[in-house]
């Protein structure tokens, strides 16, 4: 099929077929909504890439066929672990590519919030990689474009790559991710497999060191500048990874290291992590790839780990990949902003006066029980849990059993609602606000926190760490207190819709369950399934 006419607006269909909903991720010039097809109610994803201002005549007419059928020939190569590509098409300069819906967090998503992973992660993550690739390879497709944000990785551990074919749609060396670039892409050379080496290369890199190889200097021209010229940091943090990482960096595509090296190195570095035995598996469960990342976090210098690190997703069939922590083992920035302190299941604390919030006696319990609801579109709900379709006008996956337990309102449409299980002692809270202000860390600063301080035990854990959730102004804060005589512990999550309007969540715990993989995935799944779609 061809597409039509695109529009880059979440009110209209893009081509007149695929509604936008969220963004999923962003690269210098790649932004990955997800979507549905309004004709078949199919979720995909869909995403646009800007090409250059002078684009390359016939190359770029020939883009959108050469995507779809280089995805199908990866689609057959690699089943499951590629997207498979259903439209494609440029329209008013921009290639828009849509692909059916991925059950996986992009790596970018993870590695933009700069932590560190376990070299025995990113050597996990490396050897899937590298499957994909060499099946490629071994076939004569070269990706040319790979970059964090092509790549999906799932709950399980698996990847899921996106991209195949967009190498050489123009005369322009990288259409997405400049700092990912192979030094012969920035020199605008004819490229082969040994390209996507330097970019495995590079993202390994990253993994470990918390940080790119070349950073982007915000140009694409400048950013490859520097890939071409500048000599590689060493790296610190990579341990049995060093020489690897090394070896696929380097400048002269002819000395990289080969396939099999690399696949030696990597199962070499699994071997050395502690604890491991001798058969070696590459698909991490999230409990492992979560524990990494806390073990991570504590081995970095607490100097180096600003604000906590990280909370990235994980869970089943959504966007999800792992909870971060930092040198306390406490779950850091991740997307969102601002509720108040632990509601009790019958009746939530209003949060202080002025803080956007709403603040209202509560309304009796009750409410719709959870159910799954074609109606509104989403990502679906993971194994375990039911969307529940809010007639607020938000919905969220919520664990089996789970209901609405109380309601609170205020005039001009505020209102949060408690969700929870009779003698379950955890609760979600979703706050739906018409009067936050401009600044979500300062919302959390300045109209929560003093009315928090007040309740009995209240402790913030960490700082209030500014962040995005699908590409909107959000902040982290977490916090301990006292609740029903025990000491619970809360994350929230909020982020800014825009005209003062705002959600937010806040997941409350008992603090010394905090870890339990149950809780981890309950977190995951609110913040991977949640959508609002407030009047």
């Amino acid at each position: 099929m061809t597409m039509g006419r695109a529009h880059v607006s979440t009110h209209e269909l893009v081509a007149g077929r695929y509604r936008l909903f969220e963004v999923v991720q962003r690269e210098t010039n790649r932004v990955c909504w997800s979507g549905e097809d309004a004709t078949t109610g199919r979720p995909c994803l869909v995403t646009q890439i800007a090409l250059p201002e002078e684009p390359a005549g016939e190359a770029v007419h020939r883009a959108p066929g050469r995507v779809i059928r280089t995805g199908e020939t990866m689609a057959s190569l690699c089943p499951g672990r590629i997207a498979v590509v259903l439209d494609a098409a440029v329209v008013d300069g921009m290639l828009w590519t849509v692909t059916e819906w991925v059950a996986g967090v992009p790596l970018g998503d993870v590695l933009d919030r700069r932590v560190a992973f376990n070299y025995a992660r990113a050597a996990r993550v490396g050897l899937e990689l590298l499957a994909v690739l060499d099946a490629a390879h071994t076939h004569g497709v070269t990706h040319g474009e790979l970059s964090p944000g092509q790549v999906f990785v799932r709950e399980e551990g698996s990847v899921v790559v996106t991209g195949f074919g967009l190498a050489g749609a123009t005369l322009a060396p990288r259409l997405t991710a400049p700092a990912y670039a192979s030094p012969e892409q920035a020199r605008d050379e004819r490229i082969g497999p040994a390209a996507d080496l330097w970019t495995l290369g590079a993202i390994l890199y990253t993994m470990v060191e918390g940080r790119p190889p070349f950073r982007d200097r915000g140009r694409p021209e400048a950013t490859l500048k520097g890939v071409d010229r500048l000599p590689l940091r060493t790296p610190v943090r990579a341990g049995p990874l060093t020489r690897a990482v090394q070896g696929l960096l380097r400048k002269n595509s002819r000395e990289r290291l080969t396939h099999p090296v690399v696949r030696a190195a990597l199962t070499r570095a699994l071997a050395e992590e502690p604890g491991t035995t001798a058969e070696v598996t590459t698909r991490p469960g999230l409990r492992g790839v979560y524990a990494a990342a806390r073990q991570a976090g504590r081995d970095r210098p607490r100097r180096t780990v600003v604000a906590g690190t990280a909370l990235a997703l994980a869970t089943v069939a959504v966007a999800v990949l792992a909870v971060l922590a930092d040198a306390d083992g406490r779950p850091g920035t991740g997307d969102g902003a601002a509720t108040g302190a632990r509601p009790r299941p019958s009746t939530p604390s209003a949060p202080p006066t002025g803080s956007g919030l709403p603040a209202a006696p509560s309304s009796p319990a009750g409410g719709p029980g959870a159910s799954a609801s074609p109606s509104r579109p989403g990502v679906p709900a993971p194994a375990g849990f039911r969307r529940y379709d809010a007639p607020e006008g938000f919905s969220v996956a919520l664990p089996g059993g789970w209901r609405r337990l109380d309601t609170a309102r205020v005039p001009g449409g505020a209102y949060r609602v408690v969700f929870g299980a009779s003698g379950d002692p955890r609760t979600l809270a979703v706050t739906y606000s018409r009067s936050a202000g401009a600044d979500p860390v300062a919302v959390w600063r300045d109209d929560v926190e003093p009315g928090l301080a007040r309740s009995d035990g209240y402790r913030r854990i960490g700082e209030i760490r500014a962040t995005t959730y699908r590409g909107r102004a959000a902040a982290d804060m977490e916090w301990l207190a006292r609740g029903d005589g025990s000491r619970v512990r809360t994350f929230g999550r909020g982020f800014l819709l825009g005209g003062g309007r705002s959600f937010s969540l806040r997941w409350t715990t008992p603090a010394g369950d905090w870890d339990d993989t149950a809780n981890e995935r309950a977190l995951a799944a609110f913040l991977g399934t949640f959508r609002e779609d407030p009047a």
